[in-house]
């Protein structure tokens, strides 16, 4: 097998391998959060027996490995079976819960990447031409800074210059099913910029890294001889050698960006699964509490891969063995 083939099989093989441990460790967590669901729901006034037959009733009498081994097998084949919060005869699927949830996260995510990478291309492009210029280090101080200050703590601060001093937007991103895109832009801009500004600074700087990195090359020098413009030089000859790891960066970031915009969703109650998580877990809805984290666990993992991928395709040792 070919050693690119060969490396690519053995890290898919060790991703669902972090999966699987993943979820035990999802389901261990939440057997291990204080209170459950019948007790919550019932009241402390409820009896011992009637805790007892509402447990039956939803299943939670069953031992522990029972109870993973039959919720694992269910997700396999996309069914996280029922929310715990529904009524006798009229059951709601967690599918149905989270799926429209899904959407609007993913929604979220491809409309924050298609500003975010672009953006952080453009601006590592020009810091690397203009390496060491008042807008080099202007740009590299702005993205330390928000490398640095927590999301909660930008959504707070664009609320209050974007809202409050200047009424643009809406601190409240009420995105409904029945909106089309350019309608639902507006409503979401406000949790965009803050998932851009967090995850533009380490695109941006390691596509700086990468090109300045590749400039000191000597086809780079005798492109240089040659009397091309440091524009055209680092378009047409660096920026092609350093897409790996410029993408393998993105994809880590994009990663970052799934599961790391719960707090986003929740300080602008944007109506995604991270919000449902977060709903979720305040009525002990068990169901929805393990179908959220495992679809944030699969989601990283997946991007994690795709960036190890892409380090190991453009690796050129196993590219071209000896």
């Amino acid at each position: 097998m070919h050693p690119v083939a060969s490396t690519i099989t053995e890290r898919l093989g060790l991703g669902f391998l972090t999966l699987f441990i993943v979820s035990l460790l999802i389901f261990s967590a939440i057997e291990f959060l204080p209170g459950d669901f019948a007790n919550t729901t019932l009241g402390q006034s409820a009896t011992p027996q009637t805790v007892a037959a509402f447990q039956r009733e939803i299943g939670l009498d069953r031992p522990a490995p029972q109870r993973y081994v039959e919720w694992i097998g269910a997700a396999l084949r996309g069914d996280f079976g029922a929310s715990f919060s529904s009524r006798p005869g009229s059951e709601r699927l967690v599918v149905d819960i989270i799926g429209p949830r899904l959407r609007n996260t993913v929604f979220l995510a491809v409309i924050t990447a298609l500003v975010a990478v672009p953006l952080a291309l453009a601006l590592g492009i020009a810091a690397a031409l203009y390496r060491n210029s008042w807008f080099d280090r202007f740009v590299n101080a702005v993205t330390l800074t928000t490398i640095s200050v927590p999301e909660f703590f930008v959504a707070y601060i664009l609320m209050l210059l974007l809202v409050i001093k200047i009424p643009l937007f809406q601190s409240l991103s009420n995105v409904r099913p029945d909106m089309g895109v350019l309608e639902s832009l507006p409503h979401i801009a406000l949790p965009v910029m803050t998932l851009t500004l967090v995850i533009v600074a380490h695109m941006m700087r390691m596509t700086r890294a990468a090109i300045i990195g590749l400039l000191a090359n000597t086809y780079i020098e005798m492109a240089q001889l040659k009397g091309l413009s440091p524009a055209r030089i680092v378009i047409a000859h660096a920026l092609p050698n350093a897409w790996a790891p410029i993408a393998n960066v993105i994809a880590f970031n994009l990663a970052y960006l799934v599961v790391g915009m719960v707090i986003v969703e929740v300080v602008f109650v944007y109506p995604g699964i991270g919000r449902a998580l977060i709903d979720a877990v305040r009525a002990r809805d068990i169901p929805v509490v393990q179908a959220c984290t495992l679809i944030f666990a699969a989601t990283y993992i997946l991007l994690n891969l795709v960036a190890d991928i892409i380090s190991i395709a453009t690796n050129p040792r196993l590219l071209h063995p000896r």
